[in-house]
Order: structure tokens, then sequence, then C-alpha cells
């Protein structure tokens, strides 16, 4: 059985017309499909049909849509009254409330009305699709259609397959989502789908970090930002996102995976949560404080830590780790090198590890702590240094690092003691959690890079990242951490590893 998504009598229909109903419906309808808008609440749907027609003429403004273009998506766009008009439709795209019982009911109604071969697609983003299709007269015409807002900018969508799909369904939807103008990818029915199951890498680890006390909330969102080159910090996508909806997430995937380490919520989101201290939404008081509506740092907070006029007398870079690159950038910021295979009395001793926190670096190579520094190397570092201290790292060894390392006028984050930094363990962990998806076989690897750049807008996809990063690198990281910390948080996929031990691309199938 197939569907044939560029016939031109096609027909489809959106149940729920609330922010995520309307752009699916104003895709739909601008792709020359008729289309369908119900809502059980008396006269929702006009008032949708409303206001995505006004969405078009904005976009004629714009000279994005012709005055002819935006009379044919409008007559296009057609209010049901009752259910019963969903009839010839081919497909339904459900968008109600998320819970389970009223899409059940909803798809139950639906199967008494419309033909044993219209798709219904539910727009779940947190459901099993195999659950919402139990107990329906024709599980296998049942998938999950993912769409994320706002839906005319977010060009992808996640094709699910619950127990029961028939292939033809989600070929169907595939091709459906590729004539409205968007990205599909397909993923099977686990929770969070792909995108909010890689999503778990970021603003976990970023917890983690603050709640370690290894640095403040904003100096992590600097070095991600700046170093990393993420769009947001985590923070600050905490607060835009808001904790009510961001918090839950993690619990549900974290319980509904079994309390698997990878994804263990913080109770720093939790108290906040507790406090109604949402973000944004929350009189704009969130990490940040945002008056007038732009993002400010708490009174009393730096805006970044002025770098200290010294510099060290004299600095031994070690040879292992990214200590090369370190090296390198020493010399053109003019530094005086110690060149012995152990250092001179009274010398800056700059350590540059993979995975490990400065202690563990400094004792390795018989370095006294005191005197040590580590810094990261992992990303470029023309943008934004990180610094890092032992425990017992004397003052005026750390002013000397900061002054030697920012004397170009590229900013420095200084935090405390922590295996991997802050970029090594939070790109590490994105890799690491997006490898285990390739692993479950949940998504194809280029699915998998798609969905998140589409759907989180990273710079890069994880796995296409853990590649330029080097997967042997990426595994190191995860090995220092999880020998660090005894924490099965930081076990190593199999997916990766077994591609850093081949040497192979982290995207590479199975033969």
């Amino acid at each position: 059985m197939t569907l044939d998504i560029s016939r031109p009598d096609l027909c489809i229909a959106v149940v729920g017309t609330g922010v995520m109903g309307r752009g699916i419906a104003q895709i739909a309808a601008q792709a020359g499909i008729r289309t369908f808008l119900f809502d059980s609440r008396p006269g929702a749907a006009t008032e949708a049909k409303q206001s995505v027609a006004t969405q078009w003429q904005r976009l004629a403004e714009k000279g994005r849509m012709t005055a002819d273009a935006v009379q044919a998506a409008t007559d296009r766009l057609e209010v049901a009254s009752a259910l019963a008009d969903l009839a010839p439709c081919h497909a339904v795209i459900e968008a109600i409330v998320e819970i389970l019982d009223a899409k059940r009911a909803l798809f139950a109604e639906l199967e008494a009305i419309v033909t044993p071969t219209c798709i219904l697609a539910s727009n779940t983003s947190s459901l099993q699709v195999t659950a919402i299709a139990a107990q329906c007269k024709h599980p296998e015409r049942v998938a999950g259609y993912h769409f994320f807002n706002p839906v005319p900018l977010m060009k992808v969508v996640e094709v699910v397959g619950g127990l029961m799909t028939a292939p033809w369904v989600c070929d169907a939807l595939a091709s459906l989502s590729s004539r409205c103008g968007h990205k599909p990818v397909r993923a099977k029915d686990t929770p969070g789908f792909i995108v909010n199951h890689a999503g778990r890498g970021y603003g976990t680890e970023a917890l983690r970090i603050a709640g370690e006390g290894i640095t403040d909330y904003y100096d992590i969102d600097r070095v991600l930002r700046d170093a990393a080159g993420f769009r947001m910090g985590p923070f600050e996508l905490f607060d835009l996102t808001g904790l009510d909806v961001s918090h839950p997430v993690m619990e549900s995937i974290y319980h509904q995976y079994f309390e698997e380490p990878r994804y263990t919520p913080s109770t720093i989101t939790a108290q906040r949560l507790s406090a109604g201290v949402f973000g944004r939404k929350s009189a704009g008081r969130g990490f940040y404080v945002y008056p007038e509506g732009k993002l400010a740092l708490p009174p009393g907070v730096e805006p970044e830590e002025a770098a200290p006029a010294v510099r060290p007398v004299h600095v031994w870079i070690s040879a292992l780790g990214f200590g090369p690159k370190v090296r390198e950038l020493a010399l053109k910021l003019g530094a005086v090198l110690d060149h012995g295979s152990v250092p001179s009395g009274g010398a800056l001793c700059v350590v540059a590890p993979i995975g490990q926190d400065a202690t563990t670096a400094a004792l390795a190579e018989n370095l006294d702590p005191s005197r040590t520094v580590a810094i990261d190397g992992l990303l470029s570092l023309s943008k934004r240094r990180t610094l890092m201290t032992t425990p017992v790292t004397r003052p005026e060894m750390r002013a000397a690092a900061h002054g030697l390392f920012a004397s170009d006028g590229v900013p420095v984050t200084v935090i405390h003691d922590s295996p991997g930094f802050i970029a090594q363990r939070v790109l590490a962990h994105i890799v690491n959690v997006a490898c285990d998806i390739a692993q479950q076989r949940i998504a194809t690897t280029a699915d998998i890079d798609a969905a998140v750049t589409l759907g989180l807008g990273y710079p890069q996809g994880p796995l296409a990242w853990g590649d330029a990063l080097g997967a042997g690198n990426v595994l190191s990281i995860l090995d220092a951490m999880q020998d660090f910390y005894r924490d099965p948080r930081y076990r190593a996929s199999p997916w990766l590893k077994r591609r850093a031990l081949l040497g192979v691309s982290l995207s590479s199938p199975e033969s």
C-alpha cells in the first residue's frame, strides 16, 4: 500500500489549532495541499485560519509571497465544523494536548470517520507512538510526526515509526515533509526520538559542571558560545525555553530510560522550578535577569574577569596532550620558554591535558601542583581560552598564566579543577549520546546529524563534530572522566569506542 503525496487532490487535516497546529497547517496549505483545521473549542479553528492568513499577508508585505499565492493558500485552508468533515482526508495530523488518553480518544473517534487507509499522525514530542496506536483498530497506519516550533522556520520533522507502523506510512509522511519544504528524519519509537534525546548532552553536563562548583553558569555560557560556537550558552537557552518545559523533559527522558546515568537531571533546575524561577517568562528572572527584555548579568557580577598585567618570567610547557599547540601560542605571545625536560625552579608549569584535571596531569609528570596551570587546547585558541588551576595553584602563578594568555586581547576564563575543563566534557558528552543513538539504531548517522543541526541549531552535527575533534580524543576525554569519577555517566558508547579504535569515521555504518 502507498500514498501518492504528489496527487493534486491530496487532502489532509490538522486537529488542534494551537501554535503547533497553526504552523503545520500553514506550511501544508502553502505547499498546495487542501488542508482542514479542526479544534474542539468553538471558534478556535476560525481564529487559527485568520491567524495563518495574517502570517501570509506579512510574508506578502515582505515580498516572500505574491498576492495570488496568498489568496490560493487561504482558499486551500478550510475550517471543519465537526470531525465528520474530515472523512475525505488522506492524512490527519493531531496537535492536541500531550495527554495519552486524550490522543487515544481522538484517534478512536477518527477511525470511525476516515477511510482505513487514512494515515493518523501524532505531533507528540514525549509520548510513545506505540502506546498511542495500541488501542486503534488499524495501528499500522499510526505514526509520529514531530514538528518543532515555530514550524515554518524550523525546517525539520521527525517521522517516527511505532512498533506496528507499516513502512509505507513513514514513507508517505517523509514525502509529505519534503513537499512542505521540511527535512524528514526517521526515528524509532524511543524516548526523545532524535532531537530531544541528543539534546541531553548539552544542558545536563553544563549543569553538572555548575553543580560541582567548577565555575559559574555565565562562564560556562561564555566558553561554549565563544570557543565552541554555540549560538546560545546552555543557561541562556534554559532561560529562553523555560525550566517549566526543560526540567520536566530532563526528568521524563531519564525515567523513561530507567534512570540511565547519562541523562541524570540536576537539583539546580529542580530547585528553580519549585521556586517558579523559570527564565524569561517568569517576570524576566532566570539564571540571568532581563531588564526591558534584554539579557543582563545579576547585580554584582562583573562582565568579564580583568586580565592581570603580570606575566611569568619563565614558562615550562608539557609536551603531552595539546602541549605542542599551546607551545606555539606561547611563543607568539612572547613567552620565555623553559626547554628543559623538567621545569626550572620558579617557572610557571603549563599542561594541556585531554580529559584529565590539572591535578592529575601535574602529578603524572611530577610537576609542582602549586606552580601548575592547565589550558584547554581541544578547540581553536583564537576566540576564548580556558585556564584551570589545581586546588593549590599559587595566586601569583594563576595571575601570571592569565596575564600571558590574555596578552593579545583574547578573553580568558579561569576555572577550578575539573576533568575535561568545560568544552571537552560537554562536547564529549554530546558526541557520546549521539553515538549511542546510532548504536541503538534509533536513526541513521546522517539523520542524527541533520536532526541536531536543524532542530537544535548546533554548529555541527554531533557525529561530524566528533570526527572533527577526533574520535580518539573524544574517547580519551570520556575514559579520563570515568576513571576520575567512577561514574557510568561517562562510559563510552560502543559505537564511539570501536570507531575510535579502528580509526574510522563516527558516521561509518556497520558492514
